[in-house]
């Protein structure tokens, strides 16, 4: 069975992974911006589109993992009857 912790730091990096790539690939277009020649610019729409969809994937990604924690931490408050911040907060910290 897989471990949900380590799936979970592989998604985490994973998506990391891909914050650097879209940090790169938007930086090569900020520094190409100078060269004119129909194949740099052809290069470049074509980099700016897999950079549209790489950012619009990633937001998509994002979101999945909040709702997934948001349930994970609801889903955690009801089985342990976490009815206040405060004891919410004292389960967090309490050894296991």
């Amino acid at each position: 069975m897989d471990d949900p912790a380590n799936n979970m730091q592989t998604q985490e990096r994973l998506l990391d992974d891909l914050r650097q790539v879209i940090e790169n690939a938007e930086e090569l277009l900020k520094n190409t911006g100078q060269y004119h020649g129909v194949l740099y610019q052809a290069a470049r729409a074509k980099l700016a589109q897999a950079l549209l969809t790489a950012t619009e994937e990633l937001a998509r990604f994002e979101n999945v993992q909040l709702d997934r924690m948001i349930e994970l931490t609801a889903a955690a408050n009801r089985l342990h009857k976490d009815l206040t911040g405060e004891a919410k907060l004292l389960r967090a910290f309490r050894p296991t």
